[in-house]
């Protein structure tokens, strides 16, 4: 019973702490219980605390109010999570989260993945030659010489004067840092919760420490994609939305028969990196827009669109937050009861997920969090989405900032650390389109299969529809073909 409570919550996006999980579980019908509580709030928090069953109970000291349950959700959140992954000596997962969420949304949870966090950069960083010797920020800042750390930002702000302070922790203290307004670095965009290298000397009172250098974790300039004798090819597609009433058919049309001739003999691996439905209640009014209501007959309609792909290409199939699986990210793949619906031509992956295609390293990530970097980062746009994936290869992390528009569920490990670089790295999400190079790695943003949405068109905002990006696993080459 307690796993579906869990399940409950997670599937909303919502942690459970110990206290408030006992109580629940105190209850004749925990599950029904924790939905009547969901229920009465008008707005859900990010953990459910003891505070908040203690309110409702008070308020319901008696019978659990019967409360209207979508039964195609309900069905889905009892089901378990399980992979549909055919064996193949070419496909390697390095990295996925699926059978190994642990988190219960403790406060515990959240310090024991942060420091995993900030260890794995930190390692990257230790690499650097500036930061060899470096010290505890808090010891850091009570020598009276030139000094190296590493902290993670817990907070920033620009002064009055022009300065910017940077509260900066590590896991044995914590210290101030200065970026002087005269500094090369004044106008270095910085995030809560990233993880930095600072050399910086301090002041005569011992209580801050002003910046010199500010050194990110990175890629090493010396990074480059190795050739191999690979002859495959991977084409990725990313939000493809079927169910929407703005799902482009005749360019899918187009793209299929491209892949059935042209695009057979090349085209090994297809890769669709998340919302590969439009789901439903992801939005408020979302039903006016859909051509399909039912969430099943949605993958039903994907696995009959995907039954046209030669048996010669393998698919593997990525959540995105329009897809059936818990918001919180990392995420899941897809529960047993969507699994069913795909056969063996099908894998399917969670989000992130680090994989190896024929040795070709290759992190895909739905991309959620390029919202938040958007809005966070100066000069990052949706217009050009690859300069946003720049800057999480730059940090080494996919969604650092803690508390935006990306739930985060604190697992054991933080799985959105980039701790190896790969050789091709896709997101999608915003549906842009576009292919690019950063320091020897191949970025990826893997367009669209849906037309300018109500939304869009509100923002003024036109996306880069039925493009497919194709690389070459031997060469590293990438080309787009365009069936807009």
């Amino acid at each position: 019973m307690r796993d579906r409570v869990l399940d409950e919550l997670l599937n909303e996006g919502i942690l459970l702490d110990p206290e408030a999980a006992e109580l629940v579980l105190a209850q004749a019908d925990p599950a029904a219980y924790v939905r009547s509580i969901l229920a009465s709030m008008t707005q859900h928090p990010l953990v459910l605390t003891a505070d908040h069953v203690r309110a409702y109970s008070s308020i319901h000291p008696s019978a659990i109010p019967k409360v209207q349950v979508n039964p195609v959700l309900e069905e889905l959140r009892k089901s378990p999570s399980v992979m549909a992954r055919p064996k193949s000596s070419d496909i390697e997962i390095i990295h996925d989260i699926t059978g190994n969420s642990t988190c219960e949304g403790t406060v515990n949870d959240f310090a024991r993945c942060f420091n995993d966090r900030f260890k794995k950069i930190k390692k990257i960083l230790s690499r650097r030659h500036e930061l060899a010797g470096s010290l505890p920020v808090a010891k850091a800042v009570k020598y009276d010489r030139e000094v190296r750390t590493i902290g993670m930002v817990s907070d920033w702000h620009n002064t009055k004067n022009g300065h910017k302070i940077i509260e900066l922790e590590d896991d044995e203290g914590k210290c101030t840092v200065l970026i002087h307004k005269d500094s090369e670095y004044i106008n270095e965009s910085i995030v809560n919760d990233e993880v930095i290298g600072i050399v910086g000397k301090s002041t005569s009172k011992g209580d801050l420490l002003v910046l010199k250098e500010l050194i990110r974790p990175d890629i090493p300039i010396t990074n480059v994609m190795e050739q191999s004798d690979s002859t495959s090819s991977v084409a990725f597609m990313s939000d493809v939305h079927v169910g929407s009433n703005t799902f482009l058919h005749t360019e899918w049309n187009n793209m299929m028969h491209w892949l059935k001739t042209e695009g057979k003999d090349e085209i090994q691996y297809l890769v669709l990196p998340g919302d590969v439905v439009d789901g439903i209640g992801v939005f408020p009014g979302q039903e006016e827009e859909l051509e399909i209501e039912d969430v099943f007959e949605q993958y039903r309609t994907l696995e009959e669109l995907l039954k046209e792909v030669p048996d010669s290409i393998q698919i593997l199939i990525q959540p995105g937050n329009h897809d059936a699986v818990r918001p919180a990210e990392p995420q899941p793949t897809f529960p047993k009861i969507i699994s069913e619906i795909f056969d063996s031509s099908c894998m399917l992956i969670g989000n992130p997920c680090t994989m190896k295609l024929e040795g070709r390293r290759i992190l895909t990530y739905h991309g959620r969090s390029l919202d938040d970097w958007i809005s966070s980062v100066q000069g990052l746009t949706y217009e050009n989405p690859l300069e946003t994936m720049n800057e999480m290869l730059k940090r080494r992390h996919m969604a650092p900032l803690y508390g935006g528009k990306t739930p985060l569920a604190p697992e054991k490990e933080d799985h959105l650390v980039i701790d190896e670089i790969p050789d091709i790295f896709v997101t999608g999400h915003i549906h842009g389109a576009g292919i690019g190079m950063y320091k020897g790695v191949t970025t990826i943003c893997a367009s669209t299969w849906q037309s300018q949405t109500s939304f869009q068109k509100m923002h003024n905002f036109s996306p880069d529809p039925a493009i497919l990006p194709v690389v070459h696993l031997g060469t590293g080459k990438a080309k787009i073909v365009d069936f807009s």
